[in-house]
């Protein structure tokens, strides 16, 4: 079976409209234009995933089952608008925890490799912060910085570390069904 490519998506300060250790589903607020850039991707044949460290758990400010939650309502108000999510992985440690799955580490983005048949080389990670950004080149997959969060934070290490700097998730998905077409 032929290799998928896939968007991977930081979720808070990416996805969804950053609110610090955020453990109540009706806090879940799309950034701007996050629903019509996922449907272009979807449409054009790309998985998308979404990838997110949940260290609020290992601190003990939420549950695993709340993450889910928050998780779940993303997914809920994506598919509202016709959009799937085709995985989700989440890291629950903390900073220190020395764990393979929090970014910058690569483990989310490699366990959703082996489990979806995704070609990390064409894929893309798409994130606020420049762990995603490391996550994505320690997987092998190309690395691409969204403003919104805390991206601004980033911005100057991304632009000089060669990464491309967006300033939305339309932005991203532009840049990325471009490049899918020289392909």
């Amino acid at each position: 079976m032929p290799k998928k490519r896939a968007v991977f998506l930081d979720r808070d300060g990416t996805l969804i409209v950053e609110r610090g250790y955020l453990s109540d589903p009706a806090g879940v607020e799309l950034e701007r234009l996050a629903a019509p850039s996922l449907a272009r991707l979807q449409k054009a044949g790309w998985l998308l995933v979404l990838v997110t460290n949940q260290s609020g758990i290992a601190r003990g400010y939420f549950s695993e089952q709340q993450a889910h939650r928050v998780n779940e309502a993303v997914a809920t108000l994506l598919a509202a608008q016709g959009i799937m999510i085709d995985g989700v992985y989440i890291c629950p440690h903390g900073p220190g925890d020395g764990c393979e799955c929090r970014k910058p580490a690569p483990g989310l983005l490699l366990n959703a490799s082996r489990d979806l048949n995704i070609d990390l080389v064409h894929s893309f990670m798409i994130g606020d912060k420049r762990s995603d950004l490391e996550a994505a080149c320690g997987a092998g997959a190309k690395g691409m910085l969204v403003t919104t969060g805390y991206g601004e934070t980033d911005r100057d290490w991304a632009a000089v570390s060669g990464y491309p700097v967006v300033e939305t998730l339309a932005d991203a998905a532009d840049l990325i069904l471009g490049l899918g077409r020289l392909r």
